[in-house]
This record gives structure tokens, sequence and C-alpha cells, in this order.
């Protein structure tokens, strides 16, 4: 079991061992879930494709491709 102190701004350090656990690294974010009897469920928030959108960039000079030309062919 681990433990962590909240600070006077409401901060708390996940330990070490949870961070592995959950494969948390800087910038991650988590998200809490408060149970009925007390318990609070911490779980790595999964990006949603909002958060990625701009992540890539198109090369440049490449042109752009209308989605009806993506998916010529799969029919």
């Amino acid at each position: 079991m681990s433990e962590s102190t909240v600070t006077s701004k409401g901060q708390i350090t996940i330990p070490a061992d949870i961070r592995k656990a959950l494969g948390l690294t800087t910038q991650d974010r988590v998200v809490f879930t408060p149970l009925q009897d007390g318990t609070v469920v911490m779980r790595a928030k999964t990006r949603s494709m909002v958060d990625l959108k701009g992540l890539l960039k198109r090369p440049r000079g490449s042109a752009k491709v209308a989605i009806d030309d993506m998916n010529i062919g799969r029919d």
C-alpha cells in the first residue's frame, strides 16, 4: 500500500510504484472516481481523438486528400 500527503494547495504526489503501475509519465492526466463506500478509484486518462488533434502534422508539400479519395477501392 502506498501513501501520500495532501499539501496546503490540495496537491498530492503520486508514489513512484503507483505511477509505474499505471504507466504514468510527466504531463499525463489521471481521473479520480469517488465510490459510494468512500473509496476513490484513480486511473490513467486515455487520450481521445480530440486530444490528439494537431499532434501529427502533414508533411510539407503534401496535398490535401478528400475522404472520397481515401475510400476508393474499399468496395
